[in-house]
């Protein structure tokens, strides 16, 4: 079974991106923005406090009519933030995502941020997956392994 670490491994970029909870929330967008990124995790120096996506910019700054330049981070942030370790699965991870409805997952070793995983990355990996699967099973069926 795949792991978190394997899928980390097969990430072109590994960058985690933070910001202060004291940011402002335009910040936040703008460094999104800057690193093709839809979540930043929300650090007060090496502690995890929460995480700020495109969704919660979306569904709690825009609706309520606030000043993006004039909030903060820790206003419209995501806490507590629901974690991964390099150990876990896949499938543990999916579950995870799937039933709190979460987009972005810190990966957490040893009390340190040591990566961040979405949903598209194990979407990715659950395809290359099957696909391999697929194509061992034509050759087997074929009879062409060797």
């Amino acid at each position: 079974m795949t792991t978190v670490a394997k899928i980390l491994a097969a990430k072109r970029d590994q960058s985690v991106h933070t910001i202060s909870p004291d940011s402002t929330a335009l910040n936040a967008a703008k460094l999104m923005a800057e690193k093709s990124v839809g979540g930043l995790v929300v650090t007060e120096g090496e502690r995890i406090v929460g995480i700020v996506t495109e969704r919660d910019y979306a569904r709690k700054l825009v609706p309520m009519n606030r000043s993006s330049s004039e909030t903060s981070v820790r206003e419209i942030m995501s806490s507590p933030v629901m974690y991964v370790r390099p150990d876990q699965t896949r499938d543990e991870c999916m579950a995870l995502v799937t039933e709190n409805r979460l987009r972005h997952l810190p990966v957490i070793d040893d009390g340190k941020l040591i990566g961040l995983i979405s949903i598209g990355d194990l979407v990715k990996n659950t395809i290359c997956e099957q696909e391999f699967l697929i194509d061992q099973l034509q050759h087997y069926i074929r009879g062409d392994l060797g």
